[in-house]
């Protein structure tokens, strides 16, 4: 039976993570505290902008210099990742004339100083916003914690000679939960058709798997450099298509640059708590409301 090897969280959007080991659910389902803070170009709305690289969210998709930033925290308790500190470790600019430096904030009391410095990282204004109660998730049609296996980052891994292992790849992909005891892909039977999920219990806690991860550039770079592998989206379509699993095929998987699945957490287990060891059991497929998952 797999079981929970790791549980990651991300109290500030397209930063570090920092692994726990146990995760309250938080309202609306996501981890609680998981991307409660972000950086956001000055003046936009996190809820209304995009978050696929050209919406005015500061991440890996739309800045590159993102990679080079180090994030450790202090959080609000053990099973609440929400950050009440931050301390960023940022690299020289010196076309922005930035010197290397390195800050810790308190949150959110220390909001505009950490906008003034991160700015000038960046070379243009930026808002630190936040939403404490659900986070602010890629997929908000399905913003409960992401899932992956540690074979799955394994077998990706050995596809490309420049990343180094597991940890790397799982850094390059950030998922909130990784599992283990189970085989390579083994993630990839927590979702079915359009209309459906896949109802999954972590220890006592249900979620529903709904959709494949979509992927976006952030995995082909340097989680430390941001430097590109060249050709990656080319050779993680080949051997995702050659390694792809019987069970893998279905409606949601439209094409081959998926990898993760997303989820959500019914309104009745929002509350319950997740940890390292739990197991992982498959209950069934079900039909899903519009509106609760991705369709």
């Amino acid at each position: 039976m797999a079981r929970l090897d790791d549980l990651v969280a991300y109290p500030v959007k397209s930063h570090d993570g920092v692994t726990v080991d146990r995760a309250a659910i938080g309202p609306k389902g996501a981890l609680r505290g998981d991307r409660s803070y972000a950086l956001v170009e000055a003046g936009v709305d996190p809820h209304a902008a995009s978050v696929g690289g050209d919406g005015g969210y500061v991440n890996g998709k739309s800045e590159p210099a993102v990679h080079g930033l180090r994030a450790s925290y202090e959080l609000a308790g053990p099973t609440d990742a929400t950050a009440t500190a931050v301390t960023i470790e940022r690299p020289s600019r010196p076309e922005l004339g930035v010197e290397s430096d390195e800050r810790t904030f308190e949150l959110p009391d220390d909001r505009a100083a950490l906008e003034s410095w991160a700015g000038a990282y960046f070379g243009y204004d930026v808002d630190l916003v936040s939403k404490p109660d659900g986070g602010l998730p890629d997929d908000r049609n399905a913003p409960g914690p992401t899932v992956v296996s540690t074979a799955t980052l394994e077998a990706v891994a050995s596809w490309f000679d420049e990343i180094a292992d597991a940890t790397e790849m799982r850094r390059r992909l950030r998922p909130n939960v990784v599992l283990d005891d189970c085989p390579a892909f083994w993630e990839d039977r927590l979702f079915a058709d359009r209309g459906e999920a896949v109802r999954f219990s972590v220890g006592g806690t249900d979620l529903l798997g709904v959709n494949p991860c979509q992927r976006c550039v952030v995995p082909s770079r340097n989680p430390d450099t941001g430097a590109a592998i060249d050709e990656f989206r080319e050779t993680f379509l080949r051997k995702r298509r050659e390694t792809l699993p019987d069970w893998t095929e279905s409606e949601r998987f439209d094409h081959d640059f998926r990898l993760m699945v997303n989820t959500v957490v019914p309104p009745e287990a929002w509350g319950s708590t997740v940890s390292v060891g739990d197991e992982v059991r498959i209950d069934g497929v079900e039909s899903v409301h519009a509106g609760r998952a991705d369709e």
